[in-house]
């Protein structure tokens, strides 16, 4: 193949679905592929934690629905990577499963789909511990120790694109990954194909996004992109939109400390030299990049732990005495929950919007509230009922809290509602790290199956 061309119909599958219009341009270009990235942990650690999905199931297929009849269509593969938000087992389950359905829907005739896991057990990890194999810290976190890992509740290996390629060899025309590298989805046909590195992960890159890559702003909407030995070009579906330099570009040094590297299983993109042109109003060509082969192979672990049931309240506040005290109203509050629990066992978390609810001390103008406040309280506990009474002494205790010059009978708080409101657990990630290994198949089982056959077979 001289080139060879995939689409990208949304940069995170099923979290917002796909925009129609320009997913049925993008198909009638002729890809030779579609593919998407359907994970992130942008959604934070609560999902790997419950093993459960960020987005309505009805989204998901939605956007698996116009892939797969597309696909079928154009009779070229389909790839989707960490299913279901967090590409846990179950979650590859569920969408292989979808699958099924939507091909006994629409009668499609038979196609071979193939999967892949990702989920790796605690005992392997506490293995490569034992052993004196570092489970290796990411942005400035330790190692990775025992007792963390026993704060793990499901534990996550990140694939490249060697679970992608091989069921690609064995002829899939519909492969669901389990959580893999964003880049890698789109890297791994390109691969397939003969393609060189350093253009392959730079596709990768450029797609992982979708229509992020495009300006201006619209999200969930289709690009191509083209790979050549030579080059990269990236192309918006969208009428309204157009690919430029800046916008590539920008995209390119998106979610990353360092702007011109992106890391994958088996080395590094380097993108420090590459060079964008404008070739068309809607299409940018890009040369120039590099890629470095790792010394040693090595994966990224997520894991998430439970650290306790969770409820919330909220409390608005207009008076303009208690917003200029409102640290020393939360103050009084978490002080009553401190008589009534006692000082651990228990953790309350206030988020005051309208001062710096989002980004806390980092707030330059924090010394200039508005006129009104929204204080969130996040209550947590080993149980469901300390979790809501925690939360509810730290959310109505702001209505008695005790100021200096105060000579009214009543708080400067109002309640949003009066009862505080359950939640699901909270998590955190315990995991992200990495660890070694030999063979890079040997985290990420693969499986096959024929659908649309009366006999499915799987293997």
């Amino acid at each position: 193949m001289k080139s060879l061309k995939i689409i990208c119909p949304n940069g995170h599958l099923g979290f917002a679905p796909l925009k129609v219009e320009s997913f049925r341009l993008g198909v009638a270009a002729k890809p030779d592929y579609i593919a998407a990235d359907s994970g992130s942990d942008d959604i934070g650690p609560v999902p790997l934690g419950t093993d459960t999905c960020a987005s309505p199931a009805a989204w998901q297929e939605h956007d698996l629905e116009h892939m797969l009849l597309a696909a079928r269509e154009l009779g070229v593969p389909m790839l989707i990577g960490s299913a279901g938000d967090t590409g846990t087992n179950s979650r590859v389950d569920m969408y292989v499963e979808m699958i099924r359905k939507i091909a006994r829907r629409h009668d499609l005739p038979p196609f071979r789909i193939g999967w892949f896991y990702s989920e790796v057990d605690r005992e392997l990890v506490r293995a490569q511990i034992s052993s004196g194999h570092a489970v290796a810290g990411l942005d400035a976190r330790p190692d990775l120790t025992e007792d963390e890992l026993d704060a793990t509740t499901r534990v996550v290996a990140m694939a490249g694109v060697h679970p992608f390629v091989e069921l690609l060899a064995q002829d899939c025309d519909v492969i669901i990954g389990g959580r893999s590298s964003d880049s890698a989805i789109f890297a791994a046909p390109a691969l397939f194909h003969g393609f060189p590195e350093a253009q392959a992960y730079y596709l990768g890159k450029v797609l992982e996004c979708a229509s992020f890559c495009a300006e201006p702003y619209g999200a969930k909407e289709t690009v191509l992109g083209e790979i050549t030995n030579d080059w990269v070009e990236v192309t918006a579906m969208h009428p309204g939109q157009r690919c430029t330099v800046a916008s590539v570009a920008g995209h390119a040094m998106y979610e990353r400390s360092n702007p011109y590297h992106e890391y994958v299983a088996g080395g590094l993109l380097d993108m420090t030299d590459c060079h964008y042109q404008q070739v068309s109003e809607k299409t940018t060509r890009v040369t120039g990049m590099r890629f470095v082969p790792a010394t040693e192979l090595r994966v990224k672990l997520e894991g998430s732990g439970k650290v306790g049931e969770r409820f919330v309240g909220m409390a608005g506040i207009r008076d303009p005495y208690t917003i200029a005290n409102v640290d020393e109203v939360i103050a009084w509050s978490r002080a009553q929950v401190v008589e009534r629990f006692g000082p651990e066992g228990w953790e309350l978390h206030y988020n005051v919007f309208g001062r710096d609810g989002i980004m806390g001390p980092l707030e330059p103008l924090r010394d200039q509230p508005g006129h009104e406040l929204l204080v969130v309280v996040q209550g947590l506990a080993p149980t469901r009922e300390m979790a809501e009474e925690v939360t509810m002494t730290g959310t109505r205790q702001l209505f008695y809290a005790r100021l200096p010059d105060v000579k009214g009978t009543a708080g400067g708080v109002s309640f949003v509602l009066d009862e505080v409101l359950p939640a699901s657990p909270a998590h955190r990630w315990t995991l992200n790290h990495t660890m070694r290994i030999d063979n890079p198949l040997s985290l990420f089982p693969t499986q096959t199956a024929t659908i649309g056959e009366a006999a499915t077979s799987d293997a």
